[in-house]
């Protein structure tokens, strides 16, 4: 499992793990059933504390993310469809969350972060693109 992580960012190293776990979930990258590299592994991986990895991995596993077998290990959970829902809101919730404060800091004002937002949309969206190409 490939995780980048940003010693210097500020932000707490199980948080980073956490999140681009829950991301890869999310987008399907980690299917369910799949088996998680083992804490000791991914803490080599890393070069970070087996306890941070295995704290990320229980705040996922108590998120519903992640199951335990015992004797096995860590795999990916089945999700229902509303608590995949859920968290792909609380996702967005914190990316969207951070560039409302960015263009706050920086004093972009609200209907050009909207515009941006809009202009982003449709770069990204496959199906605007194929639509404006009819």
């Amino acid at each position: 499992m490939l995780l980048e992580i940003e010693h210097h960012s500020g932000r707490p190293i199980y948080r980073q793990v956490i999140e681009q776990i829950r991301r890869r979930i999310m987008a399907g990258q980690l299917a369910a059933g799949e088996q998680l590299v083992p804490v000791r592994d991914l803490a080599a991986q890393l070069r970070v504390n087996p306890m941070t990895i295995s704290k990320a991995y229980s705040l996922l596993e108590l998120e519903g993310l992640l199951e335990r077998r015992r004797g096995v290990g860590l795999f990916v959970a089945k999700l229902r469809k509303d608590q995949k829902a859920r968290a792909e809101v609380d996702l967005l919730d914190d990316v969207v969350s951070k560039a409302v404060t960015t263009a706050i800091q920086f004093g972009v004002p609200k209907a050009k972060l909207a515009e941006m937002l809009d202009k982003l949309y449709h770069k990204y969206d496959s199906k605007s693109r194929s639509n404006s190409n009819d």
